[in-house]
């Protein structure tokens, strides 16, 4: 009996293995033309600690904050049957905890008056510093002066870098010009876009004042806005773009020169200036009971290019070696791209390239001039690509969210883009919004750049963590977690071509519903289309994107049968996932 039971025992067990073998051939061969996706699993996991601060960031993370993840309004959305695609978001460590700093903005003085829409929109950018009063502009700045009045000590000509004599222009705190932005309308601005500041101090005065002592004259100059401004801007840098031939101050007349300064200014001279600036505002800051953080300038290209003087070849060197320990910060700028008609793959690849080599460079030249390493700002960057209307476009748009990316991956302290309105020059314009201009485009209305922006800032959660991409080298991607236990990705479609794509996930098990916003160009102006739709939704205009863009519904699916998107041809989606 024992026998016969094993026998018919061993029978089941070969008859059951033949039929499940048999299941499994036939699977496969289904698998292998139309993938199943298996539902989301429960996996277990596993808590991760915060990295240390990097010193690149270092006081910068005080801008951290958490954020929690509230579930937009939506509308169900159907998913693609197949992917082309996978990104996979790691959430088994942290690259960095996101300070809200990298958001910058840059607003210059001849913007003129903020209105209340305007302002709204930059609230709603959330952008956290916002510079002022310009670039180069900065260094003919009195923030103290009325229209026409300046200090006697101040020429009424300056020499370019030729040598050649112009008459010289300057911009004033107290200005009542209607069409200028004064000091007391960046405080407002500040204050109603819940923003904080970052002031570029006038240096250059030290270099072209005609007093017995111009550097103290500049000093003083400084050190009295920092007692002004009464503890309501934290991060001051001096100067702007000095190892620059286009820099007034760059080359004096020494005939009016008091002091024994070179014609032609050096990195040595600017770093020893720097003290005397940083100590003049520290003591300032002092004074009045109040803490603020001091940058310096210095030069960020990795190799020697055709443009570059003596001056700029040499600069990290001088002004490391002679400003030491001093500041606080370092300031770098970079326009990436060229000042030819790029395409757009160009500027998209300069984009993901560019942050990484330049912080790098910059390491290596601390390390080798003996400098510290300390918290490196990035407040001002965007593009020199002009001829096709590229610097008001879609791609601007893609562009913008690649640095901002690189910039958090990279571990910079703070970014900031410039700027806030420029000058129409047939879409050679760096400006966020249309600067009046524009045929047929109302001042202050958004351009694409502000909506990839906006969607960002918006998804992103508060730490960034790894993310990869397989089956496309088009695809860009950077993933980040909430405190309150989402998950986030956003994709960017380099290529003229869309791609569908599977999120998968490590250490994070998704819930019920994902969430996301889809942002692409539309048929206009070639591959630098002026608008941008959002889920579909599109500017009534020529250029720019929806007016109500506050009120879009998200799109959402359910998670069961896996989570998938559509990136389309040169634009982006930005994805949450809910927490299980």
């Amino acid at each position: 009996m024992q026998i016969a039971n094993l026998k018919a025992s061993v029978l089941i067990l070969l008859v059951a293995a033949a039929s499940t073998l048999s299941c499994k051939k036939e699977k496969m061969a289904v698998d292998t033309a139309t993938p199943v996706i298996p539902p989301v699993t429960n996996n277990e996991v596993v808590p991760v600690n915060d990295p240390e601060i990097a010193k690149t960031i270092g006081f910068f993370s005080r801008e951290w904050q958490a954020k929690s993840f509230i579930a937009p309004a939506y509308t169900e959305t159907s998913i693609p049957a197949s992917t082309t695609a996978t990104v996979t978001i790691d959430a088994s460590s942290i690259i960095t905890k996101i300070p809200q700093s990298i958001f910058g903005h840059n607003a210059v003085w001849w913007m003129g008056p903020v209105p209340a829409a305007a302002s709204a929109n930059i609230k709603n950018l959330n952008p956290d510093i916002i510079r002022f009063p310009g670039g180069n502009a900065s260094n003919q700045y009195f923030w103290n002066a009325e229209q026409g009045k300046l200090p006697s000590d101040v020429p009424d000509t300056y020499v370019d870098a030729d040598g050649v004599s112009h008459p010289a222009t300057y911009n004033y705190g107290k200005t009542d010009h209607n069409w200028e932005l004064n000091l007391a309308a960046y405080y407002d601005l500040l204050q109603q876009t819940g923003s904080q500041g970052i002031i570029s101090v006038n240096y250059s005065y030290a270099r072209y004042s005609t007093a017995a002592n111009p550097v103290a004259s500049a000093a003083h100059l400084a050190a009295d806005w920092v007692r002004y401004d009464n503890g309501r801007t934290l991060y001051w840098e001096v100067g702007n773009e000095h190892y620059g031939n286009w820099q007034v101050g760059y080359r004096i007349d020494k005939s009016k020169n008091k002091d024994g300064q070179p014609e032609i200014i050096n990195g040595e001279l600017y770093g020893n200036h720097a003290k005397v600036f940083v100590d003049s505002m520290r003591k300032a800051a002092a004074e009045i009971n109040k803490t603020i953080y001091i940058g310096i300038v210095i030069h960020e290209t990795p190799s020697p290019e055709a443009w570059q003087t003596q001056t700029t070849k040499t600069w990290n060197a001088g002004v490391m070696k002679a400003a030491g320990d001093k500041a606080d910060f370092y300031v770098a700028h970079n326009y990436f791209t060229t000042s030819g008609n790029e395409s757009a793959g160009a500027i998209l690849s300069s984009a993901t390239t560019v942050p990484a080599s330049m912080m790098n460079f910059i390491n290596q030249e601390l390390q080798t001039n003996g400098a510290p390493i300390k918290p490196v700002a990035l407040d001002e960057w965007n593009m020199f690509a002009g001829g096709s209307k590229q610097q008001v476009s879609n791609v601007s748009g893609l562009f913008a969210l690649l640095v901002q990316g690189e910039s958090i991956k990279n571990k910079y302290g703070m970014a900031a883009r410039w700027d806030f309105v420029n000058g129409w020059e047939n879409g050679n314009d760096h400006g966020l919004f249309s600067s009046g201009d524009e045929p047929g485009i109302a001042k202050w209305s958004p351009r694409p750049s502000f909506y990839y922006m906006y969607y960002f800032r918006k998804l992103l959660g508060d730490r960034l963590v790894p993310c990869t991409v397989e089956g496309s080298t088009e695809l860009k991607s950077y993933a980040s977690t909430y405190t309150s236990g989402e998950a986030n990705v956003n994709i960017v479609n380099t290529s003229s071509t869309a791609e569908s794509v599977l999120l998968k996930f490590k250490n994070f098990n998704a819930g019920n519903r994902y969430y996301w916003y889809t942002l692409e160009g539309a048929s206009d102006n070639g591959e630098f289309s002026r608008k941008v739709l959002v889920n579909g939704s599109g500017p009534a205009l020529d250029a720019g994107g929806p007016a109500d863009y506050l009120s879009i519904k998200a799109r959402s699916s359910g998670t069961a049968n896996g989570l998938k998107v559509t990136v389309p041809a040169r634009g982006a989606v930005f994805v949450v996932i809910s927490k299980k």
